[in-house]
């Protein structure tokens, strides 16, 4: 879940920051450790030569001219002790006079041992001693010098202070780069959606923004421009198709119409002649759709007066049904085409008498929102999920049309209010009835 929040900019940022995290801590931890080791053998090293040619002074002439190997530079934390097999000591550096020995390691001439320890007085680090076991004339001896490790602690510390500064600056800045380098393909991808997304069957027209770089986005823009072309081509031959075919049955369908009303007096003309009305009323319907594909609604604009249009079919329904037929009418004149206004409304009050159980509400009102025209119905409430599926061409909801709808009336009430900058919802009227309410915009329109 939460991965589907997260763009695929943050969360190749996210990505990245983990992986680098992740070496950079593998890292860290092996060239600590490398850089530890090798500045211990350092001190070995030189632990190691001083006991070495203090070693070899004192096998050739035991204590004898050893006092300037026991001398140590200022600042250096070296102590020297040159102790037998029973530990004590028969000379020692400065730093060690009158102490004991520094370690009990005892390795017999020509050994070398190495021992880290704490030497009580001379600090809390450890100390790298090395012992060195020697024959001389008067007995076996030890030469045990022995090198503070501070300066391999104190560097290793001060490289973990500057690892644990600069490694949340190194992630952010990695992050931030991925973030940065991710969104500059991902704005190109975006401008191709945006533009895709506000493509409607009357722009296919319009294309998305092709990137100058040839890579996958490239190769995307130019395939939904392709898809765009086919979309185009198949849809000009759609509403060609729709319109020659309605062009054609308007003849046969005349005469059709003419002949059955000859035959009136006949029981079996009236159900024709329904079916023929129907079918003129699904042609025209069609017809009008495909020229609203093609060039738009183009409504001519002029006065309205809508509670006129209201009262209208105020009078035809009533005339024509024996529902009951409430009305709240408040003058309302706005500008638009009043042929297709008055078709839209008649496409409401029909679906609205089609779907009635004994009450039809007419009102048209006013307010800051605009002219409001609601046609409501005691029929069965339409479900919330459908209430905008419902102005798609040729749909039927389960058991809520009868016999005799085309699927078109709601969707030419629909392209009628968007042509007028209006539009068209199902809503509750104030008795809780389904209401379609159709609204437009009070403000002048051009002729």
């Amino acid at each position: 879940m939460l991965r589907r929040r997260l763009g695929v900019r943050l969360r190749s940022a996210i990505a990245a920051v983990l992986v680098v995290a992740l070496v950079l801590a593998v890292a860290a931890g092996v060239f600590l450790l490398l850089h530890r080791q090798a500045v211990v053998a350092i001190v070995d090293t030189a632990a190691s030569e001083r006991a070495a040619a203090l070693a070899d002074r004192v096998a050739a002439q035991d204590l004898v001219g050893t006092d300037q190997l026991l001398v140590t530079p200022p600042g250096e934390s070296t102590v020297i002790q040159v102790v037998d097999l029973t530990g004590a000591v028969l000379a020692a550096s400065a730093d060690a006079h009158g102490e004991p020995a520094i370690s009990r390691l005892r390795p017999a001439p020509g050994v070398t041992l190495r021992q880290d320890r704490g030497l009580h007085g001379l600090g809390e680090d450890p100390f790298r001693i090395v012992a060195v076991g020697v024959a001389t004339p008067a007995g076996p001896r030890v030469v045990l010098v022995g090198r503070s490790l501070a300066p391999a602690f104190e560097s290793t510390e001060t490289e973990v202070t500057l690892i644990v500064l600069g490694y949340p600056l190194l992630l952010l800045a990695v992050g931030a780069a991925t973030a940065l380098f991710v969104g500059r393909p991902l704005r190109a991808v975006e401008a191709v959606r945006r533009q895709v997304a506000g493509i409607t069957a009357r722009h296919l027209h319009e294309r998305v923004p092709v990137p100058d770089a040839q890579d996958e986005v490239w190769r995307l823009a130019n395939t939904m421009n392709a898809m765009l072309d086919r979309l185009e081509v198949a849809s000009a031959a759609q509403r060609r198709f729709v319109a020659d075919a309605g062009h054609e049955l308007r003849s046969p369908l005349t005469t059709l119409r003419v002949g059955l009303e000859l035959q009136t007096p006949r029981p079996e003309v009236g159900p024709l002649l329904e079916e023929t009305d129907r079918l003129q009323g699904l042609v025209e319907d069609l017809l009008l759709l495909a020229l609203v594909d093609e060039r738009g609604l183009a409504p001519r604009y002029t006065d309205v007066d809508l509670d006129d249009l209201l009262d209208s079919e105020h009078r035809r329904l009533s005339a024509a049904t024996t529902l009951i037929v409430e009305v709240s009418v408040t003058p309302v004149r706005v500008r638009g085409d009043q042929r297709k206004l008055a078709r839209a409304l008649r496409n409401l009050v029909d679906n609205a008498a089609q779907h009635a159980r004994t009450r039809v509400g007419l009102a048209v009102w006013q307010d800051a929102g605009g002219a409001h025209l609601e046609v409501s119905n005691d029929g069965p409430q339409i479900p919330p999920g459908e209430r905008e599926h419902i102005f798609d061409r040729f749909v039927r909801l389960d058991g809520s049309r009868p016999r005799g709808g085309s699927g078109l009336g709601l969707s030419i009430v629909r392209e009628i209010a968007e042509g007028h900058e209006g539009a068209v919802v199902v809503a509750e009227s104030a008795a809780g009835r389904t209401a379609f309410r159709l609204t437009l915009p009070l403000e002048d329109r051009t002729t």
